[in-house]
């Protein structure tokens, strides 16, 4: 593991439990952090990224690096012959997300990427509802993130306002994910954006009060385009106090779904169809991994190793994904409508076990 900041302490309780999966080693910027999460999982401290992709008892690396550090830590992987599985997004620029893809082609290793969160009962349960056909034919839907930043929470939070952070690149995988879980990939875009405030104040923490620059977009609205022909509006925002927003919901030709925070691995899907008495009705968990966390991509990527078949969390999905956020935000710079380059298969279902 490399990264042993704030989300480390998620993925290590899944792990504690994840079957085929054995932390052997720890490597972090502090390296206090890093002894922290090697005592607590019997692993092992490695003096630096470079110490523990050589290591003989390492044969993935989970990075948990900051956004900007991603494809860096990637590429030092592949080149060791370690698969990799790597927090959101897979990298800053398309140019750095398509270099991994490449070298891991090479070097015939597997790239698996978060959110992991959409392979739970939440957004499975929601894609097999129109798999199913219970909304017909999907014309739309909605994705509404909406906060007033993570500075008020997070004693560290200058990266979310540089460059590979802001609310579409930190929390837009999570809903683009689910999106293309459940209508395909994305087409074209259009957006706007905006950058309302300079400064930002650190809320909580040791350097609470301190000051820090935005760098990024704090508000960013957008349609997406899906191949399948449905549109999608998205509004990710850390500009926003309170909001009375769904997180995600699909509309169809015969009905209309709503799915849960994506950012979470479960949560309940709901149903409207017309001439319904009930009006919005609650569905029985039908799809995914039941009481999943973060982790659960790695132990799938691990399963999918000794099964020969793909895995689910892919770098492929991944890279659409940050192409289509990084795209929404030339189109916002622009003023035009832009076609996304890249594009991927709609991954595979999750079966309930």
């Amino acid at each position: 593991m490399v990264g042993a900041g704030k989300i480390s302490g998620q993925y290590l309780a899944t792990l504690a439990g994840a079957k085929g999966l054995r932390l052997t080693a720890v490597t972090d910027l502090d390296p206090d952090r890093a002894e922290r999460a090697a005592e607590g999982a019997g692993a092992q401290v490695a003096g630096s990224v470079a110490d523990l992709v050589a290591r003989d008892d390492v044969d993935a690396v989970l990075n948990l690096t900051v956004p900007a550090a991603h494809a860096d830590v990637a590429l030092a992987a592949i080149a060791a012959g370690k698969h990799v599985y790597g927090e959101k997004p897979l990298a800053a620029t398309r140019e750095e997300a398509a270099a991994v893809l490449a070298a891991a082609r090479a070097a015939g290793v597997r790239v698996g990427c978060a959110p992991d969160t959409v392979l739970g009962t939440g957004t499975q349960t929601g894609r097999k509802a129109v798999d199913d056909g219970l909304i017909g034919t999907p014309v739309a839907a909605t994705a509404f993130m909406t906060t007033a930043g993570h500075e008020a929470w997070h004693p560290d939070p200058e990266f979310y306002y540089r460059p590979g952070g802001g609310p579409l690149l930190d929390m837009g995988p999570y809903y683009l994910s689910a999106l293309v879980h459940v209508l395909g990939p994305v087409a074209k875009v259009t957006g706007a954006a905006s950058a309302p405030r300079a400064e930002r104040a650190i809320g909580s923490g040791p350097r609470a009060g301190q000051r820090f620059a935005v760098e990024v977009d704090t508000h960013v609205t957008g349609v997406l385009h899906h191949a399948s022909g449905a549109l999608s509006t998205l509004m990710m925002s850390f500009d926003v106090h309170a909001a009375r927003l769904p997180r995600i919901e699909v509309y169809g030709t015969e009905g209309s779904l709503s799915l849960p925070d994506p950012n979470n691995f479960d949560g309940t899907v709901e149903l409207w169809t017309p001439g319904s008495t009930d009006g919005w009705r609650p569905l029985p968990v039908a799809a995914g991994h039941p009481g999943a966390g973060r982790g659960t991509g790695l132990a799938d990527l691990a399963d999918a190793l000794t099964a020969g078949r793909p895995h689910l969390a892919s770098a492929e999905l991944a890279e659409h994904v940050l192409d289509v956020m990084l795209t929404l935000l030339d189109a916002a710079h622009t003023g035009r409508t832009l076609e996304v380059a890249t594009t991927c298969q709609r991954p595979a279902p999750v079966v309930l076990p």
